[in-house]
């Protein structure tokens, strides 16, 4: 991504557009922590404010925001720094520390992680500007940066979550919001409870939109497709995250999470080969499986290890497979330094901190 001066703004005229607060909830720094939050300042948009928001006086992360600051003298960039916590989500929690410092009425909520263009803001909030919208989140592209946990990592978003979100958004379901990036007005916010209506969310996301639909209002799934790093530096660190993932969605869609295990094509595709006793069709439909899912992968291949890449594809639908076993077994997950267990409507509740 090509960075511009920071010293000049460089939007171009275009029609009038609102005001916009973008909130950034941090928690610690990664490597790429800087670049992607640099990416949220250099917008070409007319008017926006950025909030970052910590819970800790020494995180590190404080440093990387004032250096944006010098970066950006021009723009308006605020920082929370408050540890009061509202409920069970500690993200939540920090985003409604943040709002005493939210000038405006159109908001936008992004997770550390994500990397966006300079038309992002532009883009994302256009639909906002139709009253029957209430929610517009973003699509988003998985980046592989440290090896073979980060580069299944990367898959599992860009090869299962998001091609099933694309195929069922194409089929008109809109349930979903992804907390990646979300646009929605401050009256919508308000309407709907405020962040304390989701502060006991696991899945926050989910249920912004799914109270934001509550009142009549729609799910825009935005022509913008973010980036977010994926760091996974071990098979545990991979499993506790993709068991967090795959828990929540079976905590927010139970009936169809039961047959999501349909779309893990190749060791699926097996399974029925052997247990119909193989055959030529059985084999025909193995053969067609495994060539549909090479091709999803080529139209979404890392290209950090690419030697391995086809050999891994099967590995990684395994993988896939089994977590989605495990996940029925319990609905405790792990999430930084704690330990909650997912209700049947999505709450988290806390066990542990670890």
């Amino acid at each position: 991504m090509a960075a511009r001066s920071p010293h000049r703004p460089a939007w171009r005229a275009r029609p009038a557009t609102p005001k916009v607060s973008v909130l950034k909830p941090l928690c610690g720094v990664e490597p790429e922590t800087y670049q992607c939050l640099r990416s949220f300042c250099d917008q070409d948009y007319p008017d926006f404010q950025v909030v970052f928001g910590v819970a800790d006086a020494n995180d590190p992360v404080l440093a990387v925001v004032q250096r944006l600051q010098r970066e950006f003298p021009y723009r308006d960039i605020k920082i929370s720094v408050e540890p009061r916590l509202h409920g069970s989500s500690r993200k939540i929690s920090n985003l409604i520390n943040m709002m005493p410092m939210v000038s405006h009425d159109y908001l936008v909520l992004a997770d550390s992680d994500v990397r966006v263009q300079p038309d992002y803001l532009a883009r994302i909030v256009a639909p906002l500007l139709d009253a029957s919208v209430g929610i517009v989140t973003c699509p988003y592209r998985g980046v592989s940066r440290n090896g073979l946990w980060s580069f299944f990592g990367a898959s599992f978003i860009n090869e299962w979550f998001m091609p099933s979100v694309q195929v069922a958004a194409r089929g008109g379901s809109l349930s979903f919001a992804f907390g990646a990036s979300i646009a929605m007005r401050r009256q919508v916010l308000v309407q709907i409870g405020g962040f304390d209506a989701i502060v006991n969310h696991l899945a926050d996301d989910y249920r912004l939109g799914e109270l934001s639909r509550g009142l009549g209002l729609r799910t825009v799934l935005s022509d913008v497709e973010v980036e977010v790093a994926v760091l996974e530096n071990s098979l545990k660190e991979l499993v506790q995250h993709e068991l967090r993932w795959l828990r929540t969605i079976r905590a927010v869609r139970p009936f169809s999470y039961r047959f999501c295990f349909v779309t893990f094509g190749v060791p699926v595709a097996l399974l029925g080969a052997l247990l119909s006793g193989g055959g030529l069709v059985a084999s025909g439909m193995v053969a067609l499986t495994a060539t549909a899912r090479l091709i999803l992968h080529a139209g979404r291949r890392q290209s950090q290890i690419p030697a391995l890449q086809i050999l891994l594809v099967p590995v990684r639908d395994l993988l896939s497979l089994a977590l989605w076993g495990w996940s029925f077994t319990t609905r405790r997950v792990k999430w930084r330094d704690a330990e909650y267990r997912v209700s049947k409507d999505g709450l988290a509740l806390l066990i542990a901190r670890i």
